[in-house]
């Protein structure tokens, strides 16, 4: 028989719970029942936690901070509570701990430490923009935040570019008009996409359309974009195309041999059907 992952099955778990991305009446009964019997419940900031700890009618027995700069810190707590019996929950602002939010840490500890860890699921912007997006959601990726400047930025955006799978962005505010334009530029303005904000809210919006044609208005919230995959042709190349791509490269001073070669790897072609053009040239 298997055994399944309850918080009443055993002390000294680290559970990872899914919290409200906005509306809290999103928290499940099975959230509430964990954090209710956590020892210690770990959180990106006390005071946002607090309030949704209160709004549930749960009374923390302890609240730690395990933000970016603290994680780090935070895990010999943490694997104390563990080692004595007691339960530890992570949370988050909003969503799901350890994806673009902290949590990774602690989890790659606790399992180390030979610690049992678990997750209470909940909602989660990645997949609550992509259902709603209208774009396919057969296969997507997650890239998160794209690195703010530099080299890294242009290569994330290069390979978004060439990126067939439907793609899950996060942004803030203050860079989503920016970000949207260097898209448009490498990915090309006819790419589809959906801009979503203020998700699960009272004030929740989606704006969809074409990397050239949308427009957010006055940024405010948090975002997440979701952006159509390039389109693959498939088409071989015609005769003509191969004759064309062949003759471009002799008039650069490429000897046939070399002309077929590299007519050949540009086209993905087998080297026979390339010369066998190429000796009627």
């Amino acid at each position: 028989m298997t055994e399944t992952a309850d918080p009443a099955s055993g002390p000294g778990t680290l559970w990872l719970v899914g919290t409200p991305i906005g509306n809290l009446g999103d928290l499940t009964p099975r959230a509430i029942e964990v954090l209710a019997g956590a020892e210690l419940v770990c959180c990106e900031d006390t005071r946002r936690t607090g309030k949704l700890l209160q709004h549930a009618g749960i009374r923390a027995n302890r609240l730690a901070v395990a933000n970016d700069h603290t994680e780090y810190h935070r895990i010999s707590d943490v694997l104390d509570v563990l080692g004595s019996g007691g339960d530890v929950a992570v949370v988050t602002d909003a969503g799901m701990p350890g994806v673009s939010d902290p949590g990774e840490r602690l989890v790659r500890a606790a399992i180390d430490a030979g610690h049992s860890v678990s997750a209470v699921p909940g909602p989660d912007a990645v997949t609550t923009a992509l259902v709603i997006s209208g774009l396919p959601t057969d296969r997507f990726v997650f890239e998160g935040f794209l690195p703010r400047s530099g080299r890294d930025r242009s290569a994330r955006l290069l390979g978004l570019a060439e990126e067939s799978r439907t793609v899950v962005l996060y942004e803030a505010p203050h860079r989503i008009e920016r970000t949207l334009a260097d898209l448009a530029e490498t990915c090309g303005g006819d790419r589809r996409v959906a801009v979503c904000r203020e998700l699960t809210k009272l004030y929740e919006e989606v704006v969809r359309g074409t990397l050239d044609t949308i427009e957010v208005g006055e940024p405010r919230g948090e975002y997440v974009i979701v952006l159509g995959g390039a389109v693959v042709d498939d088409t071989p190349p015609d005769d003509d195309t191969i004759r064309a791509a062949l003759r471009d490269e002799l008039a650069s001073g490429s000897s046939k041999r070399d002309a077929i070669a590299a007519v050949s790897k540009r086209l993905n072609l087998p080297k026979k059907q390339v010369y066998a053009l190429a000796i009627t040239e």
